[in-house]
């Protein structure tokens, strides 16, 4: 092939990229396409082996993405939105199932290349036309795997890009729900759900619209009926009998087949609503969340629920027409009208913000709940009241056993409680511009804790909680009770239970499948998976993103007990924050938790600028400074690997070695800023380049924009003489010479001056 990448040969021609760039969308992948299409199509185009089953397509997808994620991380960005871009997209990868994500990707190359065949795209370079198909594509290995059949068309060719056309219905089905029933959504799935969710509408509508055409016949029907009743001796009484179960039994048809299409849409719109959860528990990470995605959400809630209501009235209407004594098949269709109704009225009863997952006790917290139902029940009317209780993670499990959502039993829940919660109740309130009925705790605060007895090592930090909201109220002539819980949170009583708790969180948010048994979680995860949620709490909490070589320092701290070097790809839990790292007292999570809290609260301008490398260990900063072209007075930062939340300054000294400060923390930054501290100490000349600034910068340009403005010293009023404080550094072996000295040291004794961890690196008061 020409060097002029597909890509670019697809988006000369506006129909044909956007056709395409709303196929990648339904998956999310199409700034993936962008930023990597040329490695992308040569990477799928040099499979040269066709894959002869399931097994061997799927190890082709997963050393794919494996590979894909990799490179993702060693792209340099050159803004700071593409990086967080780039974040993003290492997410999705690593929610999306590799099979799953493989196939779109394989699947949409093959598209373009159709595509260009078709469009007669001229290569500039030959002046031919582009080949169909220049790589083994083996279609019917592909659609087996993801459980499709070979004669799938997806959404958009049948929709039309635009979404202005809806496709004829092929085999009595929808297209557009036989599209979705092929491509099911997967457990993690993170993408932009609002095309899928403006197509789903449509679906809606459409089947609601041909369920409407049974109105008509219904009505003949029961006038048919009446008309037999009243005239039984009619001497076409025979034919009319005859004729009212033919035409029963054709409306009883097209009933259930409208069912049949309820219930897929009813599906797919509660799937977007679990992925949406997901997503929320992604962002008590740090991951980017649009919670404005839950009003389209709500949309397609609403007119469901007036399909359904109007599906369930035609069911009870033809029961009426009592033809024969018994009718099993209507009942049992109008038993699953009201199942699925009462699923749908209970499944829109959501958490919409969520309380603190650290939750400490007499400690003032919100969260509210919301019903995406809005008025279309007539609840808004008589709006209940939503009480709050907490539940430990035993008692959700024993409530999620018993069904999704259960019927209205006698008495109130708050005697199951694990705890007391001040300001537990709110009445729901409707909001007329915005459709909104929601529930808002405003003021609650937990004033006692029960707590279950611990095994082994666990500790309460480990011990997962959970609010639940529930409320009752009546439906349709029958009372029930809808209840939700939160995402899973952690009661604390003190602040140093903070950084354990938040282990527990973050690998919770992170790791959890979107259904499953309260609060189980994997206790092991591929590096992959971790390193994509340590970045995205790191990146969020410092608003700068860790680089490759951050990531594998990262990896590297976490293998431990591997004398023979193997690289082991898995990541236990206990790895995570329970087992102390090699020759410490402290655990990854504790260091790393140290370590983004003093950036964020100390450096985080210097960290968001690039001047901090930060994540090397000590004999790799020795070595690259020794080598680096700049020399005597070369200097650059990191974290320290034995003191918790602390940084040091790596330095080449007069004598050409490599000198090592003791690590500074956020003890000493609230006395005196790190920049600060850097400019009072002379011997530091030249920062060396970082992930991020490449090339070597002076110290004082590298530094000065955080420089505190240091004003002279004036003479007070009340005869009392000002000081200032700076940082010195005895230079190794010296008697007496201080690197940094001020003109005019205050004559004090050594015993006054306030140590920084040892003697070659203190804090002196001047005057």
């Amino acid at each position: 092939m020409s060097s002029m990448s597909l890509w670019k040969r697809i988006s000369s021609h506006a129909d044909c990229e956007q056709r395409m760039a709303a196929y990648y969308n339904k998956k999310g992948l199409y700034d993936l396409r962008l930023c990597l299409a040329p490695w992308i199509e040569d990477r799928i185009m040099s499979e040269q082996i066709t894959p002869n089953s399931t097994n061997q397509l799927e190890h082709v997808a997963v050393k794919f993405i494996e590979d894909l994620q990799q490179k993702l991380l060693s792209t340099r960005a050159s803004d700071q939105v593409l990086k967080y871009r780039l974040v993003e997209l290492c997410a999705l990868i690593q929610r999306t199932p590799a099979l799953e994500l493989y196939t779109h990707l394989r699947s949409g190359v093959q598209k373009e290349l159709q595509l260009a065949a078709e469009k007669s795209v001229a290569v500039a370079s030959a002046g031919q036309s582009m080949p169909l198909n220049t790589y083994n594509m083996n279609n019917a290995a592909v659609a087996a795997a993801v459980g499709m059949n070979t004669g799938y068309v997806d959404a958009s060719d049948l929709l039309g890009v635009a979404g202005t056309g809806v496709s004829p219905v092929a085999g009595g089905m929808p297209a557009g729900i036989m599209h979705n029933m092929a491509e099911t959504a997967a457990p993690g799935r993170v993408g932009p759900a609002k095309m899928e969710l403006y197509e789903v509408h449509n679906q809606i509508f459409q089947s609601f619209n041909e369920f409407t055409t049974c109105s008509e016949s219904l009505k003949v029907l029961v006038q048919n009926y009446r008309y037999m009743l009243n005239a039984p001796n009619s001497p076409d009484a025979e034919r009319l009998f005859k004729s009212l179960i033919e035409d029963k039994a054709a409306l009883v048809a097209r009933l259930r087949r409208s069912f049949m299409f309820y219930d897929q849409l009813q599906d797919m719109v509660i799937t977007e609503l679990k992925n949406w959860r997901r997503q929320q528990a992604l962002a008590g990470n740090g991951a980017q969340f649009s919670e404005n995605m839950l009003d389209d959400i709500q949309r397609c809630f609403e007119l469901l629920e007036s399909f359904v209501t109007h599906l369930l009235t035609a069911v009870k209407e033809t029961l009426l027409v009592r033809i024969v004594n018994d009718d099993p098949d209507l009942n049992c269709l109008l038993e699953q009208v009201q199942v699925a109704q009462k699923n749908l009225v209970c499944s829109a009863f959501i958490v919409d913000k969520q309380p603190p997952q650290v939750m400490k006790t007499n400690t003032r917290f919100a969260a509210s709940v919301r019903w995406l139902l809005g008025s279309q029940l007539g609840i808004h009317m008589n709006p209940p009241t939503v009480e709050c209780i907490i539940m430990s993670e035993l008692q959700a499990q024993r409530f999620v056993t018993r069904g999704t959502h259960m019927d209205v039993t006698n008495g109130s829940l708050a005697g199951q409680s694990s705890g007391e919660i001040q300001n537990c109740s709110s009445t729901m309130e409707y909001q007329q511009s915005s459709h909104v009925f929601s529930a808002s705790f405003r003021n609650m605060q937990l004033k006692k804790i029960k707590r279950a007895e611990k095994k082994g090592t666990e500790s309460v930090m480990d011990e997962k909680f959970a609010l639940f909201f529930y409320a009752t109220t009546t439906v349709n002539d029958y009372q029930i009770r809808v209840w939700t819980l939160s995402l899973p949170v952690v009661v604390i009583v003190h602040g140093n239970q903070e950084p354990q708790s938040w282990a527990t969180i973050t690998w919770d948010n992170a790791f959890a499948d979107i259904v499953r048994d309260p609060f189980v979680v994997t206790d092991r995860v591929t590096w992959r998976q971790l390193s994509v949620a340590l970045n995205t709490k790191f990146g969020s909490c410092t608003q700068r993103a860790l680089t490759a070589e951050n990531l594998e320092f990262l990896f590297e701290k976490l293998q431990r007990d591997n004398i023979a070097g193997e690289r082991n790809e898995y990541i236990s839990w206990n790895q995570f924050c329970k087992e102390p790292l090699p020759d410490r007292t402290f655990t990854f999570w504790e260091w790393f938790f140290a370590i983004m809290k003093l950036t964020k609260d100390h450096l985080l301008s210097m960290w968001k600028a690039g001047r901090i490398t930060g994540f090397i260990n000590k004999a790799k900063a020795h070595d690259d400074l020794l080598r680096a072209v700049t020399g005597i007075g070369t200097f650059l930062l990191r974290f320290s690997d034995s003191e918790l939340g602390g940084v040091t300054i790596a330095y080449v000294n007069a004598c050409g070695s490599v000198t090592m400060l003791s690590p500074w923390t956020a003890r000493d930054f609230q006395i005196l800023n790190l920049a600060d501290r850097i400019r009072d100490l002379d011997m530091l000349r030249c920062l060396h380049p970082t992930d991020v600034n490449v090339q070597p910068l002076d110290r004082d340009l590298a530094f000065g924009d955080f420089y505190t403005q240091r004003a002279e010293p004036t003479p007070r009023v009340d005869g009392y003489v000002p000081s200032t404080i700076r940082v010195q550094v005895r230079t190794s072996g010296d008697t007496g010479s201080i690197s940094g000295t001020p003109h005019h040291p205050m004559q004090s004794p050594p015993q006054d001056s306030m140590s920084m961890g040892n003697l070659q690196n203190s804090t002196i008061m001047h005057l």
